[in-house]
């Protein structure tokens, strides 16, 4: 489980980079980094008390 948690966040953030890079959509690219960072195993998340 910890493992899909780590790949769904990957995947969250590295396109929060590219809609803020490629599509110069500040807005969206910080919200899916954020939920990168909180669906991630590690640190915070919202699937861990």
């Amino acid at each position: 489980m910890a493992t899909l948690l780590w790949l769904i966040a990957v995947v969250l953030v590295i396109s929060g980079i590219y809609v803020i890079l490629a599509r110069r959509d500040i807005l969206w690219g910080i919200v899916l980094i954020v939920i990168g960072f909180l669906v991630g195993p590690g640190g915070v998340s919202i699937f861990h008390p």
